[in-house]
């Protein structure tokens, strides 16, 4: 199984990065958070889960083992799959959905299309004795911090874009409108 990879960055396509390594290029899926972080940049490195059906064999790529982890833990959630999981790790870093998990509060993954309430009680449910409490800023992490990042997308910000703004605003701010107005003030200065 592939576990890493390094190279070239050939481009975006569809959701996933080509990664060019000695000659041979490999199709790398990855969240909307990470292809913001990768776009323009020459050399790439994952985190790779190798992921294998019957009818599928696909690379996710992640840019720190917490991120591969998180996704690890997540697809082995009945009814959470590839799909899903990149999708929670889009509008969140792994201390919010850690912060989520053990807080037991479903608003932050019901925000990813088709990931429903019993199902994300479901992940709660199963991860919660398997994933560790947040650590660092993203502990201050609410549903506000999700909400405020769909508002950010709304306007026309990317996920990176908006998921940084979001960690320079002060952590005492706790109101989604006011998350919002601070990114926006930070993102304006850029």
């Amino acid at each position: 199984m592939i576990a890493r990879l390094s190279g070239k960055n050939l481009g975006i396509r569809s959701g996933a990065v080509i990664v060019d390594v000695s000659g041979v290029g490999y199709r790398v899926q990855t969240s909307a958070y990470v292809l913001g972080k990768v776009a323009g940049v020459e050399e790439v490195s994952f985190h790779i889960h190798t992921y294998v059906r019957e009818d599928t064999l696909a690379l996710y790529g992640f840019l720190s083992e917490d991120e591969l982890s998180i996704f690890e833990s997540l697809i082995s959630v009945s009814g959470i799959g590839p799909k899903a999981a990149l999708g929670i790790l889009s509008i969140a870093d792994t201390d919010t959905i850690r912060a989520a998990i053990v807080n037991r509060d479903p608003s932050l993954l019901t925000q990813v299309s088709g990931v429903g309430k019993k199902t994300a009680e479901r992940v709660i449910i199963e991860l919660q004795n398997k994933v560790s409490a947040p650590t660092g800023t993203g502990a201050r992490a609410t549903s506000a911090d999700g909400e405020a990042i769909e508002a950010l997308l709304s306007l026309g910000y990317k996920v990176a874009e908006a998921r940084d703004a979001l960690k320079a605003v002060p952590p005492e701010t706790k109101d989604v409108g006011e998350k919002v107005r601070a990114a926006l003030r930070l993102l304006g200065k850029k």
